[in-house]
C-alpha cells in the first residue's frame, strides 16, 4: 500500500539528511531545486513550501537549465536534483554542469546508486517498491515519497529557525491565513463608522444614530468612557415594553458594562469573544477610550471567520 511506502521513509532520515539540514542553514545562498516531468512539478511544490517557511528557494527546470538557465544557479546557492531512477539523459548532461560551477549537490533520489545518486554530495532517498499504479508505471507513490521528504525538510529547517507563526503572516499577507495572523481590531474599527450617543440622549436621536451607522449598535459614551451600549435588540425589547418613547433617554435602555476589547487586539481574537458572549458587536477601547464597533459582519467580510 501506498500508505506503507510513505513510512517506510522514516528508514531515510539519516545522516545525509542531516548535513543536508546543515549545508542549507549555513548557506548564504537559496535552495535551487531542480528536476524533469513528474519530478519537476514536485520540486516547484517544495519550492513554494521551503519559500513561505523562511528557506529561500528557487526552481530550475532541469531541460531548461542546460538550455539557457543555467545562469539562475549563483556561488552560494545549494543546489537540490530530484529524480526517481536519478539516470535521465537530462539529469546526466545537468549534473556535470552543476559540478563545475563548485555548488552543493543534494540527490533526492529512489535510487542511490544511480548516476545522480553517485554524483551528489548528500543523498535523500525516496526509495519505493512499488507505484500505487496498477501497472507499476505513472509516478504516483514516488511523487509522493518526493514530496514527503521534501515537507520533512522544509519542516526540520523552519524548527530549527525557530520559525514563528509572527513570521508566517509576514509571508502569507492574503487570505484568511494571514489575516487571522495579523488584522488587528483597529483595521477593522478604523474603517468602520463610530455610533456614539451620551447617556442623555433622547430616544428619537439614539434611534438615527444606529440607523445611520448601519452596525446595529451604538455606544454610550460619557467623557470619552463608554457607560453602556444599545442594541437594535433594545430597541425592539423597548417598544414592546413602552407605549410612549417621547420622554426616554440612553441611559433607560443601555446595557451597563458592556463587553469590550482593546483596540490593538488581533481580530481573531475579537471573534472569540463574539462567539463565546454569542453576540455579533463589541465595542473597541483603548486606555479606556471608546474607539469604535466590531461587527461580526466585519469578520465574515475579512474571511476571518
Amino acid at each position: 500500500m501506498q500508505s506503507d511506502e510513505i513510512r517506510n521513509l522514516s528508514n531515510f532520515i539519516n545522516e545525509d539528511f542531516t548535513k543536508v539540514v546543515e549545508l542549507i542553514l549555513g548557506s548564504k545562498g537559496r535552495v535551487i531545486i531542480t528536476g524533469i516531468g513528474k519530478s519537476a512539478i514536485i520540486a516547484q511544490k517544495i519550492v513554494a513550501t521551503m519559500n513561505s517557511t523562511g528557506t529561500p528557494a528557487v526552481f530550475m527546470h532541469a531541460a531548461d537549465a542546460i538550455h539557457g538557465d543555467l545562469g539562475t544557479i549563483l556561488k552560494d546557492d545549494v543546489v537540490i536534483c530530484i529524480s526517481k531512477s536519478g539516470n535521465t539523459p537530462e539529469i546526466k548532461v545537468l549534473v556535470p554542469l552543476i559540478k563545475n560551477f563548485k555548488n552543493a549537490l543534494i540527490a533526492m533520489t529512489g535510487n542511490p546508486k544511480s548516476y545522480l545518486g553517485e554524483h551528489a554530495d548528500y543523498t535523500l532517498q525516496t526509495t519505493v517498491t512499488k507505484e500505487a499504479c496498477p501497472n507499476n508505471l505513472a509516478p504516483t507513490t514516488s511523487t509522493s515519497a518526493q514530496l514527503v521528504m521534501g515537507d520533512a525538510l522544509a519542516v526540520t529547517l523552519l524548527e530549527i529557525r525557530g520559525f514563528s507563526s509572527k513570521d508566517f503572516a509576514k509571508y502569507h499577507p492574503g487570505g484568511a491565513l494571514g489575516k487571522a495572523l495579523y488584522l488587528r481590531v483597529s483595521d477593522i474599527t478604523g474603517s468602520n463608522l463610530k455610533p456614539e450617543v451620551q447617556p442623555e440622549t433622547p430616544m428619537k436621536t439614539v434611534i438615527v444614530e444606529i440607523s445611520k451607522n448601519m452596525l446595529g449598535v451604538t455606544a454610550v459614551v460619557h467623557n470619552e468612557k463608554v457607560v453602556g451600549i444599545i442594541t437594535d435588540g433594545d430597541l425592539r425589547r423597548m417598544l414592546s415594553q413602552y407605549d410612549d418613547i417621547t420622554n426616554l433617554k440612553a441611559e433607560d435602555i443601555m446595557t451597563h458594562n458592556p463587553k469590550t476589547i482593546d483596540n490593538d487586539a488581533m481580530a481573531v481574537d475579537a471573534l472569540k469573544l463574539l462567539e463565546s458572549n454569542s453576540i455579533s458587536q463589541i465595542i473597541s477601547t483603548s486606555n479606556e477610550k471608546y474607539q469604535g464597533v466590531v461587527h461580526l459582519h466585519n469578520l465574515i467580510k475579512e474571511g476571518i471567520l
